[in-house]
């Protein structure tokens, strides 16, 4: 078979490219000014390496923390240019508040202006190209399934879900006795090859559930495609790099596969930078959060009505329990009738605590419990006994979370929006077993900023 597929750029791959070509063709606007415009506040040719550096690094610091890599919100133009407007305008404010690392502050102030512009036109005419050419249906992936036509559908909408670029073109069912999926086409195996070459099909995707029920000739069919460097992936391998979470209710009896939690959890050096990071986030968080104070008073007062700390008992790393601290931000009998899972728009939750977890600030006294070495800024979220022992009976594997410390935020945190029953729990679940099993500084990195567009888009619940 004559090899042939279309041009595709992966998840990776696109986030590298976006955060290449912001940099290079900022650069390139502000030579291009320069060039024909009477403006030397930042000359690429004459700048030096510090400069270039310290632009990059704000650049895309601040296109991280207003979401311009975040591959399912980059095909609106609408908001992406609102976020390039927040991202830039943030990226030229800090970088005229460090004049040690940046050029001196021009004479004529008009070059401020020409200096934002430029970024701001560049970076939209960049951005805009983007998504007319490289997010058109030309730059599509296009996939097989080999699984039972019952699941086809379901596993084609999380896929594309992910990825609106990974489109499922056919399917493979491994179960004849089962009716045929809507909306995709079934292959027969002798037309597989033929397909595959047609419509330059770019990967075979197995589904991990019905992997063990390949016949024979589906799985000489498979091996001959293999040898000719056809990818084939299993479809538990392609859902937590498209998602960036665990697909736990697709997992088996042999799920110590999936989860090679030694990699960074008995990593020495990984985990003593960790806990440092901890140390230092904590002290900065309580004195930053002591000026707030005053407010909070006054807030509390009027909107709360009644004490301003509360604590209650959650489960922590091992099952340890251990008492969290929150500002409160409910009413004072709102467990009048017993524990109950926090609602979206709860009654409970007063005027002035719906500010509180809007911005976070409710959970600056957990600070307290980091220092002290209960909790580490980044993990799963403690959960109180009770909800962790009704959780355990109905979620598999739902107590592997408690592993390592709990966090002050996480990535389920910052990767969906706001749980309250069962099934929610089950998707976060699915979110903290990834950081569990990938945690590293860089992805420590990424809950960091996402957390702070967290806090700027009040998304907090």
């Amino acid at each position: 078979m004559a090899k042939k597929s279309r041009i595709h750029f992966e998840i990776s791959e696109r986030k590298v490219l976006l955060r290449i070509l912001d940099v290079v063709l900022v650069l390139g606007g502000l030579q291009l000014v320069s060039h024909f415009l009477d403006f030397d506040y930042f000359k690429v040719t004459d700048a030096h390496w510090a400069w270039i550096i310290v632009l990059a690094v704000y650049l895309t610091i601040f296109c991280t923390i207003f979401e311009l890599y975040n591959l399912q919100k980059t095909n609106n133009y609408t908001k992406v240019f609102k976020n390039l407007t927040l991202a830039c305008s943030m990226t030229v404010l800090f970088y005229l508040l460090t004049p040690f690392y940046t050029p001196n502050l021009p004479a004529n102030r008009f070059q401020i202006v020409v200096f934002y512009f430029t970024l701001l036109g560049s970076l939209t005419l960049w951005r805009f190209a983007y998504i007319r050419f490289i997010s058109s249906p030309r730059f599509h992936k296009k996939v097989i399934v080999v699984g039972d036509s019952l699941n086809i559908t379901q596993l084609a909408q999380e896929l594309q879900a992910a990825d609106p670029h990974y489109l499922v073109s056919a399917y493979i069912d491994t179960n004849p006795n089962t009716p045929p999926a809507k909306d995709i086409p079934q292959l027969a195996l002798e037309e597989l090859k033929d397909f595959i070459e047609r419509e330059m099909v770019g990967e075979i995707v197995v589904s991990t559930a019905y992997s063990s029920k390949l016949d024979k000739q589906l799985y000489e069919l498979l091996i001959d495609l293999l040898e000719v460097g056809f990818p084939i992936r299993e479809y538990t391998q392609v859902y937590e790099e498209l998602n960036s979470k665990i697909p736990v209710d697709h997992l088996r009896e042999d799920f110590y596969k999936y989860f090679p939690f030694s990699r960074s959890n008995h990593n020495k050096l990984y985990l003593f930078f960790h806990r440092l990071m901890d140390i230092a986030c904590a002290v900065i968080g309580i004195l930053s959060g002591s000026l707030f104070v005053p407010f909070v008073l006054v807030g509390n007062m009027l909107g709360n009505k009644g004490p301003l700390f509360y604590s209650q008992v959650r489960v922590g790393r091992h099952g340890k329990e251990f008492k969290i601290l929150k500002l409160r931000t409910m009413v004072t009998d709102a467990e009048s009738k017993g524990a109950q899972w926090a609602q979206a728009n709860d009654t409970r939750i007063t005027k002035f605590g719906k500010f509180l977890r809007k911005t976070r600030l409710d959970e600056v006294p957990q600070f307290y419990n980091v220092l002290k070495g209960e909790m580490s800024m980044i993990g799963p979220r403690p959960e109180r006994p009770v909800f962790v022992k009704e959780l355990a009976e109905e979620i598999p594997f739902y107590e592997i979370r408690h592993v390592i410390k709990p966090g002050l935020t996480g990535w389920a945190q910052v990767s969906i929006s706001y749980g309250s029953s069962v099934e929610d729990s089950l998707h976060k679940l699915q979110y903290d077993l990834y950081y569990i099993k990938r945690r590293n500084p860089f992805l420590d990195l990424r809950i960091v900023l996402k957390t702070l567009s967290t806090v700027i888009f009040f998304r907090g619940q």
